[in-house]
């Protein structure tokens, strides 16, 4: 049971590229950050790094794997409080609460409730509005300034995947989009950020607990959804499908990390599945998906890896960091070190810094010739589940149940 209980905890990411939102390119406003993408902007990494973190403040934010985001000097956080889900909003330089939102959550139950009680879905802050998904399917769009209830919606929490909800929710150009509903039939919704009406519904496969992707290609965008059975791509202004790659689940009940885009290629990977590269090619006035190469020996588990100059770099199912070529799919390199089954990676600039559940901050460089350790720095004395900020020169951690943000010096 303890295995499943961590497919909870990096299950919620959406990737886009080519759509825009109202965040600074130094916000880490979403998923993944301001792009998507795991690339941080606006950080100085120190030439030395120390050997420990200086605690600035600590706030009792609630349980939950859901990352915090920033935007706009601000820092928000979604956690369950005793029976509720909460959305907290906090000045990023004291920690001082500014308002919160809150509602009774849905009491779960089974292998995910004893370690992951609280929320899964990271939300996502665009066009002064900040959007959740609870555990029990609850969506929630509230004024990102003042916390003011702008649309609820609780018409999606009867058909639920098997360990609840996990999806992040994505905002471009006045839309919320995210795929809802049960293992076997959901359905990718994109709903108007103002009102809460659905502009377009796509019926699709059951939601894994991978998220929403966007790509361009010819300067049509599109949407790529990593579903529980397959790679689709999905028109944006109208919900239609328009290619479709096969990605059967193998050794696991969902596929869990979020697919990674690079111009008109698909990285794919999962427990069981290795690495997959898929080419995306408009033949005519119809798109075809085709397998560039497959890397079968190795992938992740959980988390969505990191593309550098060229370059994945993830946490293996082994549990150890690797590096692999993203052109031709070969292995440069995989660290004997055993890390965590889960853990996050961001690009840093001159560093890659991963986040295992071990709460140890991994600093290394984006080398792919060899694992090149720079420091090791423990972030919180609890296991951690989320993407931590990075921003000036402090970074912001969420433990079991508080945010917390410490400076580099």
């Amino acid at each position: 049971m303890k295995k499943i209980n961590l497919l909870f905890v990096a299950l919620t990411g959406i990737l886009v590229i080519g759509f825009t939102t109202s965040a600074s390119s130094q916000d880490w406003s979403q998923w993944r950050g301001a792009n998507r993408d795991g690339k941080v902007t606006g950080f100085k990494a120190p030439k030395q790094w120390p050997a420990e973190l200086d605690l600035k403040w600590k706030v009792a934010v609630g349980l939950g794997d859901a990352s915090p985001v920033m935007a706009g000097g601000k820092l928000y956080s979604f956690g369950r409080v005793g029976a509720d889900e909460v959305t907290m909003c906090l000045d990023a330089t004291t920690g001082k609460e500014l308002w919160q939102d809150k509602y009774t959550a849905l009491a779960i139950s089974g292998p995910s409730a004893s370690v992951h009680p609280g929320p899964r879905s990271t939300p996502a802050v665009g066009d002064g509005k900040i959007v959740t998904l609870g555990i029990g399917g609850v969506i929630t769009c509230l004024d990102a300034s003042t916390g003011k209830l702008v649309w609820r919606n609780e018409d999606f929490t009867k058909d639920l995947q098997q360990f609840f909800t996990g999806v992040s929710p994505l905002i471009a150009n006045g839309m919320c989009l995210m795929h809802l509903g049960g293992k076997m039939k959901g359905q990718i919704i994109a709903f108007d950020l103002k009102t809460g009406t659905q502009k377009w519904v796509c019926e699709s496969d059951g939601p894994s607990y991978a998220s929403l992707a966007m790509m361009t290609i010819g300067g049509k965008k599109q949407i790529v959804d990593l579903t529980s059975k397959n790679l689709i791509g999905i028109d944006p202004e109208n919900g239609k499908i328009m290619w479709q790659f096969p990605a059967p689940v193998k050794g696991m009940f969902y596929n869990a990390p979020s697919p990674v885009v690079d111009g008109q290629t698909v990285f794919i990977t999962g427990q069981g599945q290795g690495t997959v590269a898929v080419q995306i090619e408009k033949q005519g006035d119809v798109y075809a998906a085709k397998e560039l190469w497959n890397n079968a020996e190795l992938g992740t588990k959980w988390n969505t890896p990191v593309l550098k100059d060229g370059f994945l770099y993830g946490l293996s199912k082994e549990k150890k960091l690797y590096c692999m070529n993203a052109k031709t799919g070969a292995t440069a390199w995989v660290d004997t070190k055993v890390q965590n089954d889960f853990g996050v990676i961001v690009d840093a600039g001159p560093v890659l810094i991963a986040l295992p559940q071990s709460s140890n901050l991994v600093i290394y460089k984006p080398d792919e010739k060899a694992y090149s350790e720079v420091a090791v720095i423990k972030a919180s004395d609890t296991p951690t589940f989320s993407y931590p900020i990075l921003s000036g020169k402090n970074i912001c951690v969420k433990d079991k149940d508080s945010l917390v943000m410490l400076a580099v010096k």
